[in-house]
């Protein structure tokens, strides 16, 4: 008789498994450190994270599974394949880089935000969105995704006895378990047609379903994939990104950005690729035509930020990350229509790994000038050269790339890989709503870069950069010119991303 105790593969498991650990270690020292001790925290955070990061390097070999069925080994709830260990990679990283912005944060704050659960709920949430693109069954999917966002709500609502921040996660919190609630319906459904939860299994059996589930299919389909259009802020799901992001704590913002976009993306390439192909037909237009919806709604929002000079630089970043949403959509949307679903998702992992570099990048530039100006507005940045020349030259560059504009090689080459993802599948009215939005774009990315280098207003005033906000800013510029350097090894990097 064979035994039904699943064997678990703890070296698969180790990186979401290692930043789950550490957050609970963290949570249990903080009760016996005092005030004075409470740094070390954050650096045993930053230190898990990084080893979680070492950990993908063992599974590089091959493909590994674990917590499969009896019986057939090929039907898993855990893959550590390829795309799993890019996401993991760009979760982890967006999640440590994160951490050493709010290492300074943390210190500017003193008594504002309680150290200890901070970091517990960083961790916990890194966790949680490190497991989601190893997901392969749908259970497995939406705890993930769960467990990655029930400890966002709380780090937004951080800081105590702050209306705004407590204003950003409630909203937050009631929409996003609004999302869920749907999509967990959707999944219902999904699961009364196909008797199944594996998303293998799902694919296999949703291509015979009984003509009579075909409508209760076809439902479940599209209400599943609201959840994780959600998560990617995809219009119209996109309406707590502005308020969110300006009322938690930079750090949490600047995570949200990157973290946030990668579990939703990934679940959703999960969902749609692997699970449903042969429902293309129903998600491949509905994906195509919220591509166009996001990024238009997303940069024409990022431009009526300038209708007022006091609009803040944070608030135009979470408009600008909609519109990003949108590019990063186009491939997904493609693979509906493409005879090489593969590509199209690696076009979709190569722009997600440039943005989250360089969008944590102008994240961390913000957090610098936001140590001597509170309210952050895009008009404390003017002549930012003439206080700090470094500064101001590695935030121009990381507006560039997010424009795609050189000497941001990197990000031309992202545009230009989802757009030619667009034209090969057919779909030349979304390249066409792509490039319009890109010129739109031009405007209020080059309108900033423009203001770092006017003569500053008064005296310039001095930043002191700490040590956490040199390393944040140090890893992100040195991504940033590699990869401009050599653009083609993200196409290469994420064309092994396959499933």
């Amino acid at each position: 008789m064979s035994s039904l105790v699943q064997s678990v593969d703890w070296l698969a498991i180790a990186p979401p498994t290692i930043a789950a650990a550490v957050g609970l270690l963290v949570l249990v020292a903080d009760l016996f450190l005092d005030e004075r001790h409470k740094a070390l925290l954050g650096w045993a955070s930053i230190a898990g994270l990084a080893a979680a990061i070492l950990m993908l390097l063992p599974l590089l070999d091959g493909d590994r599974a674990t917590f499969c069925l009896t019986g057939s080994p090929q039907v898993c709830s855990y893959t550590a394949d390829r795309f799993a260990l890019v996401i993991q990679f760009l979760v982890l990283g967006g999640a440590l880089l994160a951490a050493l912005l709010s290492v300074t944060a943390l210190k500017d704050a003193r008594k504002g935000i309680p150290e200890g659960e901070f970091w517990f709920l960083l961790l916990s949430s890194a966790a949680g969105a490190a497991l989601l693109p190893a997901s392969r069954d749908l259970a497995t999917l939406v705890v993930a995704l769960e467990v990655a966002s029930l400890p966002a709500f709380a780090l937004v609502g951080i800081r105590h006895g702050d209306k705004k921040s407590s204003e950003a996660a409630l909203k937050f919190f009631l929409s996003s378990v609004t999302a869920t609630a749907v999509s967990l319906m959707g999944i219902s459904f999904v699961y009364a047609s196909t008797g199944t939860l594996y998303l293998t299994q799902v694919a296999d059996r949703i291509q015979h379903v009984n003509g009579q589930l075909h409508t209760l299919t076809q439902t479940g389909v599209v209400l599943t994939l609201v959840g994780f259009a959600f998560k990617t802020a995809a219009v119209p799901f996109h309406f707590w990104v502005p308020d969110t992001y300006v009322g938690a704590p930079l750090p949490v913002a600047a995570y949200l950005s990157v973290v946030g976009k990668a579990v939703g993306f990934s679940g959703l390439i999960l969902v749609t690729v692997v699970a449903l192909p042969s429902y293309s037909d129903a998600w491949g237009p509905a994906l195509a035509a919220l591509a166009a919806l996001t990024m238009t709604v997303g940069n024409v929002g990022a431009l009526r930020q300038q209708a007022t000079r006091a609009y803040s630089a944070v608030r135009l970043l979470a408009w600008s990350s909609v519109g990003q949403a949108g590019y990063l959509l186009v491939p997904i949307a493609a693979a509906a229509y493409s005879r090489d679903a593969q590509k199209a998702i690696g076009s979709t992992v190569a722009y997600a790994l440039m943005y989250a570099a360089v969008n944590l990048g102008a994240f961390a530039v913000a957090a610098l000038v936001g140590r001597t100006r509170a309210l952050n507005r895009i008009s404390d940045y003017r002549g930012l050269h003439a206080s700090n020349p470094l500064a101001a030259l590695l935030l121009a560059f990381f507006l560039l790339c997010l424009a795609g504009l050189p000497p941001g090689v990197i990000g031309l080459f992202a545009k230009v890989t989802v757009f030619s993802a667009a034209v090969d599948a057919g779909l030349g009215w979304l390249a066409v709503v792509m490039a319009v939005n890109v010129v739109i774009a031009l405007f209020y990315y080059l309108q900033w870069t423009a203001l770092l280098f006017r003569a500053p207003e008064g005296e310039p005033e001095k930043h002191r950069v700490p040590a956490p906000l040199t390393a944040a800013l140090t890893l992100t510029a040195v991504l940033g010119v590699a990869l401009s350097g050599a653009p083609q090894l993200v196409l290469r990097f994420s064309a092994t991303a396959l499933f």
